[in-house]
């Protein structure tokens, strides 16, 4: 034993002395056969730093609940729709789409082509499946916080300053705070707002109009007069503080950058006062995209903007497992971000996009049991109402008119093209197990149920939303082969995609709050 110690240790010796006759020889191995004979190898430079020029036009985008998943069904649906020659029809094997032909793949969408990629964790300080409030704050301060919570410390009475009131602060820009959903709402508040509890939206909404940014925009503010209604409208405090505030798309169309201060509630709100889905917007009715290309008419100056888009509607429908929806309102953000690259090939020196998502929701998944290795992501263009408009424009009516199962089955065929009856090769065409258990959520949505009542089997069958529209939409996304795990948010890590100027220092796999720091270091704010 101990002649082969001498014999290992007399071959590390000869390698060691080898090495170092080559220059190659690493440090820990120089400082132990160094002799004062022998000659220490100069010190190795270190690389020269480099400079990063800071970008003046900063565009943030935030899928709400939109992780790889989301966009990439996104992108997967475009793919299978744009084939002209594909059929609705069962593929004759696991992996081609039709006999002797090859998918072609997804059709990428704007942010998906961006040079840099990385990815962040979403966790916050007390789950690993957290909220909007605590990832938007890490997002917008750097810091983590409790979910719930918006920009203060987990003790609620430490206050974090945002990248947007430093850049506002200390900077001089004009900054945009956009979302298809509440202005007041979670996600965009973490961006002016300072509040121990999301819910208090009347505060929230105080906030907005004393943070003096230039271009709010999207969906009404909840809780306009307070949770009693009895305090001064929102409204009314926002256009006493110089805030021009339009209600109508026409005048939202003829506001410019002389109006220096405005909030634009979208003419056409929906559900819970946010814009509609976009799958239910009509023709003509303003998008994301048009708030984003107003907003850069309203914030565009010499010394610089910073803009913050929330496609929070990818979110809301990711929680009611509607997959149709989901796909729809990503595209929808995907064209938002169109307008800004827009915007940055006109200032290709000045401007940095990043596209993100604050967590995902649902637990959306490419892929279901029933389909094995076969996805049919066109069968979600049969889908024309988003499940909100469909509870309430149908599922409504017919609870008050005590329509027939077989009456409703004629919408849900017009509306989401699932049939009771059909082709044999017809994978729209319901089968017998999926009518029992459209029958079953029908019988349930027609009766005076409550959602706190349920049975355990219940709430995994239909969560907190109408069980006849979840159980059309579940039926729908299984038939294309996607699926949801949950009703809630998960722990999935999100994209960070990034172009333009700084875009370099997104790309790894880091902390949700290094996008901030990261940021922040870039544009060099204290």
């Amino acid at each position: 034993m101990r002649m082969k110690r001498m014999i290992c240790g007399l071959l590390c010796l000869i390698l060691a002395l080898s090495m170092a006759a080559c220059g190659s020889t690493p440090a820990a191995v120089t400082e132990a056969v160094n002799t004062p004979e022998t000659v220490a190898a100069p010190p190795v430079a270190e690389p020269a730093a480099q400079t990063v020029s800071a970008p003046k036009y900063v565009f943030l985008f935030i899928g709400d609940g939109m992780s790889y998943p989301q966009f990439q069904a996104a992108a997967d649906y475009l793919g299978a729709i744009a084939d002209e020659d594909y059929e609705k029809a069962l593929p004759s094997t696991k992996y081609d789409t039709r006999e002797g032909a090859v998918l072609d793949g997804p059709v990428a969408l704007s942010f998906m082509n961006f040079p840099v990629a990385g990815s962040a964790v979403t966790y916050d300080s007390c789950s690993f499946a957290p909220d909007s409030a605590s990832t938007a704050t890490s997002i917008a301060t750097g810091k983590k916080t409790y979910s719930g919570m918006i920009n203060v410390d987990e003790s609620g009475a430490t206050p974090y300053e945002t990248i947007a009131e430093k850049l506002h602060a200390q900077k001089g820009w004009k900054v945009g705070v956009i979302s298809s959903v509440n202005l007041n709402h979670a996600t965009p508040a973490a961006f002016y707002a300072h509040q121990a509890s999301r819910n208090n939206y009347y505060e929230i909404g105080e906030e907005l109009v004393n943070s003096g940014f230039e271009y709010f925009a999207g969906g009404g503010l909840k809780k306009v007069t307070g949770n009693d209604k009895d305090k001064t409208s929102l409204y009314d405090l926002a256009e006493a503080a110089g805030y021009k505030v339009t209600y109508t798309q026409a005048d939202a169309e003829a506001v410019t950058a002389a109006d220096k201060k405005v909030i634009l509630i979208d003419e056409h709100l929906a559900d819970s006062d946010a814009m509609d889905y976009d799958m239910d917007r009509k023709s003509g009715e303003w998008a994301l995209s048009d708030y984003v290309a107003k907003g850069i008419e309203v914030l565009d100056n010499d010394t610089g903007f910073f803009m913050m888009c929330e496609g929070g509607k990818i979110d809301w429908a990711c929680h009611a497992n509607d997959a149709g929806a989901t796909v729809t309102d990503t595209l929808a953000m995907a064209d938002a971000v169109q307008v800004a690259v827009d915007f940055a090939k006109e200032h290709p020196a000045e401007t940095l996009i990043l596209v993100t998502g604050d967590h995902e929701t649902g637990g959306l998944t490419i892929g279901f049991a029933g389909t094995d290795y076969d996805t049919y992501l066109d069968t979600l263009s049969n889908q024309t109402i988003s499940y909100a408009q469909f509870d309430e424009q149908y599922v409504k009516v017919y609870k008050e008119n005590g329509t027939s199962f077989e009456d409703a089955m004629k919408d849900v065929e017009a509306l989401f093209g699932l049939k009771l009856t059909g082709e044999e090769n017809d994978r729209l065409v319901l089968t017998e197990y999926e009518v029992q258990r459209l029958r079953t959520a029908y019988d349930l949505a027609m009766s005076d149920y409550n959602t706190a009542d349920y049975t355990q089997e219940q709430y995994v069958l239909y969560g907190g939303y109408n069980p006849f529209s979840v159980t059309v939409t579940h039926i729908l996304n299984n038939k294309a082969g996607v699926d949801f795990t949950s009703y809630s948010h998960t722990g999935l890590p999100v994209a960070v995609f990034a172009d333009g100027v700084g875009a370099e220092e997104f790309g790894g796999y880091y902390d949700n709050t290094d996008i901030y720091n990261k940021l922040a270091n870039l544009l060099e704010v204290k």
